[in-house]
């Protein structure tokens, strides 16, 4: 299971998922030059506590398919399926940062910085599509392998 390249590609986006969960995509500047940090669960503003939780849900989410597609690797077509999935919630976590990203931004009158974590979600896209290669390779092999029976 290790030893297949889709696995280490698939540990890796379980480990870019987990860090992009703890750390900041951004901080929001105030006029009054206050800083206010923008994580995945939600941005603190004095006494009030902005949640956003949707971004966290989608990340903790794409994290256990993840870590889960590993596992599945004696049903390919499900491990390509899930991954897929996986993929397409990983846009998903970009749509709702920027649909959050626009309705803090009008509530708290503040510019907004982005953090270099913000593309650790596209480079698992990105390792994502390419285990989905070489779990289409693997496949492609075993079914000319069966021919050959």
């Amino acid at each position: 299971m290790i030893q297949r390249i889709q696995t280490v590609y698939l540990l890796l986006v379980t480990a870019l998922l987990i860090a992009s969960i703890c750390l900041p995509v951004g901080y929001f500047m105030g006029a009054d030059a206050a800083v206010y940090t923008f994580k995945p669960l939600g941005v603190q503003v004095g006494e009030v506590f902005n949640s956003t939780w949707g971004m966290f849900g989608i990340l903790l989410l794409s994290t256990i398919i993840a870590l889960g597609t590993i596992f599945l690797f004696k049903n390919r077509i499900l491990q390509i399926r899930m991954s897929i999935f996986n993929s397409i919630l990983l846009v998903g976590y970009y749509l709702t940062f920027f649909a959050f990203l626009f309705v803090l931004k009008g509530d708290l009158n503040a510019s907004f910085r982005l953090e270099w974590s913000l593309c650790l979600p596209l480079i698992a896209i990105i390792l994502n599509i390419l285990a989905i290669r070489a779990i289409g390779r693997d496949e492609v092999m075993v079914k000319a392998a069966d021919r050959l029976r």
